[in-house]
């Protein structure tokens, strides 16, 4: 008996159930009324229908139970429902189909619900939303003896989450299916339309839901437009050492958090900052030895002002111990935070950025951010701590020490000169 379930799939619909069939693993960015809902769950229906293997079982899980059953149960019961002998289980919100096969709705609140079952594919709705344990705690495991796949779909939300971290796994590992759906570039939804919600959105609003940007969703993001500003002006792609000028480097040295270096070289006005390097729980002498592992001549090594704070071990500063492993630096003085975030963003427009080796540092400046004080209905003043900060600080480092140490005697080095005193000493 033929059975023909009630779904057309549109152009970009189709293209992306194609290549799901080739790939265990997915991450798709897909904007609002693409329809994305109606592909995942008409891709469980086919799944779950040819599946030839013992009672196979999916699942679809959405950032709360209570959205899933609102808005997903209804189009499972829609388009499953065609199906003779299919039972809809309320209670659970489930659906048997006559040949054993189940497919299942479940909200990401709860992920230890997903705990002792097998699973031979899930799909994850809004990943940006849903607990980042719930995939290498729970689903990964779960997909392992029948060797399941897992779809991750969503709009943006900010980097800071795993969705975005998922993303650009994705785009690195060739064993995983990416995608980035623009409502620019698909036409599912007609122009008058997207103009009508970028009035009444804003544009920051608009270009997340709509044009899947990962930084415009980034709320009170500090570098984001400049970020963005000088993208459109072709200031970050390739940029390549130049061995006709010094690098210099900028640093902030964490304790028990990461330090990060910037590598750069200052070609007239232009920064042209070529590499980046960050790593935790190392020592001093380790970070000097990747700068000297480079095949660089250098010129300044600015670091920040906590570079005078001395050890309890040794009654040594930072600062004077960098200089006894061949390094001299030049501190930067202590600004207050909106200075330094002055200078930066001033620095930042007449800044070239390599995209490959300072990824890193990209992402981390697009991410950097003030949270929202719900009580006062402002951002806080101080910007939030978190994975982003440190290249953000080192950034910093940068803009502040060429703006107040620009009068200060240039002289080039590779190691540092015999006539600092660190100590001293007469």
């Amino acid at each position: 008996m033929e059975i023909t379930i009630p779904y057309s799939p549109r152009e970009l619909q189709q293209e992306i159930h194609t290549n799901l069939a080739k790939y265990r693993w997915a991450v798709l960015s897909i904007h609002r009324r693409a329809g994305k809902s109606v592909l995942c769950i008409n891709e469980l229906i086919k799944r779950a229908l040819t599946n030839t293997m013992w009672n196979p079982r999916y699942a679809y899980i959405g950032p709360t139970y209570k959205q899933t059953k609102s808005i997903i149960f209804d189009y499972l019961k829609y388009y499953a429902g065609v199906i003779p002998g299919t039972k809809f289980n309320e209670q659970e919100l489930s659906c048997l189909f006559p040949t054993g096969a189940k497919i299942t709705l479940l909200g990401s609140e709860n992920p230890d619900s997903l705990r002792g079952n097998y699973y031979d594919g899930i799909i994850v709705d809004e990943d940006a939303q849903v607990n980042p344990r719930l995939f290498p705690e729970i689903i990964r495991p779960a997909l392992s003896d029948r060797k399941g796949f897992c779809y991750f779909v969503g709009t943006p939300q900010g980097m800071s989450n795993d969705f975005y971290a998922k993303y650009q796994h994705g785009l690195k590992d060739k064993t995983w299916y990416t995608k980035i759906a623009k409502a620019s570039e698909t036409g599912i939804v007609d122009q008058e339309e997207l103009d009508a919600a970028l009035d009444l959105m804003g544009q920051k609003k608009y270009r997340q839901e709509f044009e899947c940007d990962w930084v415009a969703s980034i709320e009170g993001a500090i570098y984001g437009d400049v970020i963005e500003k000088i993208e459109q002006k072709g200031q970050v792609g390739r940029v390549p050492y130049d061995a006709t000028y010094p690098v210099s480097t900028a640093w902030d040295i964490g304790i028990s958090d990461k330090t990060t270096i910037i590598f750069f070289q200052q070609v007239g006005r232009s920064i042209q900052i070529i590499d980046y390097y960050e790593s935790s729980n190392e020592g001093l002498p380790h970070y000097i030895s990747v700068i000297n592992k480079k095949d660089y001549v250098y010129k300044d090594h600015y670091g920040p002002h906590d570079l005078e704070q001395r050890e309890f071990t040794n009654g040594k500063s930072r600062r004077e111990i960098a200089y006894e492993l061949g390094l001299r630096f030049k501190v930067v003085p202590k600004l207050s935070i909106e200075d330094g975030l002055h200078y930066t963003q001033l620095l930042l427009n007449r800044c070239w950025i390599d995209m490959d080796s300072c990824k890193k540092l990209l992402d981390a400046l697009r991410n950097y951010h003030r949270k929202f004080n719900d009580t006062l209905q402002t951002f806080n003043a101080k910007p939030v701590h978190d994975w982003s900060s440190h290249a953000a600080d080192g950034m910093r480092t940068l803009a502040v020490g060429l703006q107040e140490l620009k009068n200060e005697e240039q002289i080039p080095q590779q190691f540092a000169d015999n006539n600092y005193n660190p100590l001293g000493i007469q």
